[in-house]
């Protein structure tokens, strides 16, 4: 027989909803309508040509773990949004880090608490 988790009140503020485990589904799908599509966050054919295959072959090996091959360029210290904002080129590799799934996942969660937190 399998067991059932135990429901808990949904993470994000204010809503009374329970879930197996972090947001109700009516408060993530809003997350994600509010978060936009990776086009409209930027990720375009630039950052794909750019930004992510410079970063990639500047660091085949994760910069965190350094025992894993990089998947993920990241954009760290700084965020993509705060250099545009600062108007920075976000798809300038120096602002980079080759990462591997397991230490980007780790790292977005520490930095960016319920995935996306501004």
């Amino acid at each position: 027989m399998a067991r059932r988790r135990a429901l808990t009140v949904c993470s994000r503020p204010g809503c009374p909803n329970l879930t197996p485990t972090g947001r109700c589904p009516a408060c993530r799908q809003h997350a994600e309508q509010q978060r936009g599509t990776a086009r409209q966050r930027g990720y375009d054919t630039e950052h794909e040509t750019r930004f992510r295959r410079a970063v990639l072959a500047r660091d085949p090996v994760c910069v965190i773990c350094h025992a894993a091959p990089s998947v993920h360029a990241d954009h760290h210290p700084i965020d993509r949004r705060t250099l545009a904002a600062n108007g920075h080129d976000p798809n300038d590799p120096a602002h980079g880090r080759g990462t591997c799934a397991p230490c980007h996942s780790a790292e977005t969660a520490r930095h960016q608490p319920g995935g996306w937190n501004r």
